[in-house]
């Protein structure tokens, strides 16, 4: 068992010191986490990767009914954090919700961190949460690639399910995505043919 694994579990159980002494080891690699979302960020954010971390751990250290039973975990829940402060930046600059009578191009969600806009990022969000409400699982995988910069194996692990299953995953869930992030409407409750798939 890792310290991070170790002092999540400390923290479980009340320990008082614990939440202090995981900062200093898990910071690093946050600000590594933060500074790859940002650096999809458009120029001229009012957030930077710093401040992106410290409100992340801060929402992560308040939450009480969360609970973290290992370092993967840990870090994928700070990938969540860290969509939904985007999204809320996003949405606090007012910036026109998708489509507004333009034409949407269809994205491409290999391409897309390299370049997002606030109106993608928010696309993609909206689009996500449709999307969990259909396959938690497989919107998790999403997250996990998309937003913490896991590699399909790291996120198949995470999950633990085989990197087939992820790899099927991964390529039902972009087609999805890309059907609900299109001009054509999606549907919000499509079947798949595999239980797994």
């Amino acid at each position: 068992m890792d310290d991070v694994t170790h002092l999540l579990g400390a923290i479980e159980r009340g320990e008082p010191d614990a939440a202090d002494r995981l900062w200093p080891l898990v910071y690093g690699e946050l600000r590594a986490l933060a500074a790859a979302q940002m650096a999809r960020e458009r120029p001229g954010q009012t957030l930077d990767a710093t401040a992106l971390v410290h409100e992340a751990y801060l929402r992560l250290a308040v939450d009480k009914d969360q609970s973290f039973s290992n370092r993967r975990h840990f870090f994928a829940a700070a990938a969540t954090a860290m969509r939904r402060i985007l999204v809320e930046a996003a949405r606090a600059k007012g910036r026109e919700k998708r489509g507004g009578g333009r034409r949407r191009e269809h994205p491409d969600l290999d391409t897309l961190p390299a370049d997002a806009s606030a109106d993608d990022l928010l696309a993609l969000h909206e689009a996500l949460e449709k999307f969990a409400a259909v396959d938690p699982v497989k919107a998790k995988l999403v997250e996990l690639r998309f937003f913490a910069g896991l590699t399909l194996p790291e996120a198949a692990e995470c999950l633990e399910v085989p990197p087939s299953t992820a790899d099927r995953g991964w390529r039902y869930a972009r087609a999805w995505l890309y059907s609900a992030m299109s001009d054509d409407p999606a549907d919000d409750s499509p079947e798949e043919k595999t239980a797994d798939g």
